[in-house]
């Protein structure tokens, strides 16, 4: 497993960028990281109540207020939920997502019970890069539609995504994403009635300080990287994506049906 060295565009924020508070404010923040990173290494399995916050004080060394903040920012990230008179349960939220031919966000999440969409962070024209060119048919330098993309289930970020479309034939596919939170429609609104996936190329690696910001997860916490492409039913490339998901929140499956 190696460290990623891709970066979006633009530096992003999250509740695990650098603070810029003086030592003592953030004290909460790194006790969250902390914990957060003992549920995702399994210290504290799904269903499991944390300790008390008398002593989770007791074992950082500070008042039970920092450790109440630290509890109510890992419950706002959705990984304990907070059970008034009870105490503090770590949330059960995987959601086992299929690639197979046919893959779609919403639809997948439909299959496990889920509500989900597409949130447009970015949108903008670029030139086609050599690898870019060669994956989408297109001339080197030729105009892309690049979007940075997030995929949410119940308000949960899985995945942050960089997707690229040829122009002028996708020249109005941001705008219909924002508007439905799905590609598919996107697709559709530019007369692509149907498409496929071509291949998916899947590694582990550790995230970038903008991605896992967006997944709302450590840097030492790695990711699943998805590289993938999709081609419309003449066989014509019409998106290239790389995509990181959250590694604790999201199963991956292979499905090798032709009819998937």
């Amino acid at each position: 497993m190696t460290a990623s060295t891709t970066s979006l565009s633009a530096p992003l924020q999250g509740p695990y960028a650098p603070p810029l508070r003086p030592a003592r404010d953030s004290f909460w923040m790194r006790i969250a990281a902390e914990l957060a990173e003992a549920i995702g290494s399994g210290v504290y399995p799904p269903g499991q109540r944390l300790p008390s916050e008398h002593a989770l004080a007791e074992q950082f060394g500070v008042n039970r207020h920092t450790i109440r903040r630290s509890l109510a920012s890992l419950c706002s990230q959705g990984l304990v939920r907070i059970t008034q008179g009870s105490g503090t349960y770590v949330e059960d939220f995987a959601v086992d997502l299929v690639l197979g031919k046919r893959t779609r966000h919403q639809q997948g999440l439909a299959q496990a019970g889920l509500r989900g969409s597409l949130v447009v962070l970015q949108a903008q024209t670029t030139r086609a890069t050599a690898a870019l060119a060669k994956a989408l048919q297109v001339p080197a330098r030729s105009p892309l539609l690049a979007l940075r993309v997030r995929g949410d289930a119940e308000g949960q970020p899985l995945h942050i995504s960089e997707r690229y479309f040829p122009l002028p034939r996708f020249e109005n596919l941001a705008a219909v994403v924002r508007e439905t939170g799905s590609i598919t429609a996107g697709f559709t609104a530019h007369g692509v009635a149907d498409y496929t996936r071509r291949e998916s190329r899947i590694t582990a690696e550790l995230p970038s300080a903008e991605v896992a910001a967006q997944l709302r997860q450590p840097t030492s916490r790695p990711v699943l990287q998805v590289e993938s492409l999709n081609v419309d039913l003449a066989g014509t490339p019409i998106e290239w994506a790389r995509a990181w998901f959250a590694g604790d929140r999201v199963k991956l499956t292979i499905d090798h049906n032709e009819h998937a």
